[in-house]
């Protein structure tokens, strides 16, 4: 479950589009607001990123596609270590010598 958002999203909306239209620097605005400056300014470059002015940041769809196959592959790694494990544990099994039960 993802962390709680200090500030809610009709906030930073209207902080990124305040800093957008009335080309006021971020830290009068985030003044203004009762945002903090660096916080506002990540908003700015995402929203830019988003709107594809800037197009060496990632979108936002990309990241969350990055974390999500981040994920993905995490688990695929785990699930390779188990399968390592299990294989491991049955060739050891197999190289045993067979030996008849006494009755």
């Amino acid at each position: 479950m993802p962390a709680p958002r200090k500030y809610p999203d009709e906030l930073r909306e209207r902080a990124v589009r305040e800093v957008q239209t009335s080309g006021r620097p971020v830290a009068h605005v985030a003044r203004d607001l009762g945002i903090h400056k660096e916080a506002l300014r990540l908003w700015v470059r995402q929203a830019e990123a988003d709107q594809g002015s800037r197009p060496e940041l990632l979108t936002s769809a990309e990241r969350a596609e990055l974390v999500q196959l981040r994920k993905e592959a995490a688990e695929l790694r785990r699930a390779n270590e188990i399968l390592k494990a299990a294989s491991v544990f049955f060739a050891k099994e197999l190289d045993q010598p067979r030996t008849r039960p006494t009755r």
